[in-house]
């Protein structure tokens, strides 16, 4: 009996020390820019990393309202979780479809920072209330920043739009076309395998939607601005 209970208490002291590095973390990263566990993974198996770190008002408005236009078109509203989202994920698999993830900006910024790739309700359970926490604790620009700054973009290590935007059209991520940003951002599931420079038909497609999204979309994304106006051409 003595053994369970000392297992019991090391588990809960293992999630209590697992539950602090966020707790302390996000905190900081409003001042100290991130890197993320994908970049971690590959520093510590001495795989290249290429990172360029953009402040969000460097970074292209048409960029910006495509991320969200793609990945999630509530992020000025929801509090880190799209609850209409997850109940919908969660009727479906009570229904027996496949889900699709339901992921906000702030759940996979959560997901990059302190938790790992892959589906599993163990994650999902975790990422919630981590994505819940960034948004209590910053600023949605700061939180797009993050997104924007530790995502993966490219095949072979390239972390952050500006190394995104080198690779696949030799520009600076400030110098997106409303067709460049839509295809890069379609790169976003797997950069592996999409090339926003050599896209495929599906790809072209899906960034066409993207597109007309990102362009009809300026009041989805005003709390990218300091002033709350934006003025997309």
């Amino acid at each position: 009996m003595r053994r369970v209970w000392r297992l019991i208490r090391v588990l809960a002291i293992t999630l209590g020390l697992l539950a602090a590095i966020p707790l302390v973390l996000v905190p900081v990263y409003a001042l100290v820019n991130p890197v993320s566990m994908p970049m971690l993974g590959r520093y510590v198996t001495f795989q290249k990393v290429t990172r360029i770190w953009r402040p969000i008002d460097t970074i292209s408005d048409r960029l910006k309202a495509a991320v969200v236009a793609s990945e999630d078109g509530q992020f000025c509203r929801h509090w880190g979780v799209d609850l209409g989202a997850l109940r919908a994920e969660i009727n479906a698999w009570r229904a027996g479809r496949s889900p699709r993830g339901a992921s906000t900006i702030s759940m996979q910024v959560a997901r990059n920072l302190f938790l790992w790739n892959g589906r599993s309700f163990v994650r999902k359970g975790l990422e919630i209330p981590i994505a819940f926490y960034l948004d209590l604790v910053l600023p949605k620009r700061r939180i797009m920043e993050i997104y924007l700054n530790i995502a993966e973009w490219g095949p072979d290590g390239e972390f952050g739009i500006e190394a995104g935007a080198q690779r696949a059209f030799g520009i600076d991520a400030d110098a997106f076309s409303w067709n460049g940003a839509a295809l890069i951002t379609v790169t976003l599931p797997n950069p592996h395998l999409r090339n926003p420079a050599r896209p495929t038909r599906g790809m072209a497609r899906v960034a066409g939607i993207v597109e007309r999204r990102a362009r009809a979309g300026a009041s989805h994304i005003t709390c990218l601005y300091r002033n709350g106006q934006v003025q997309l051409e």
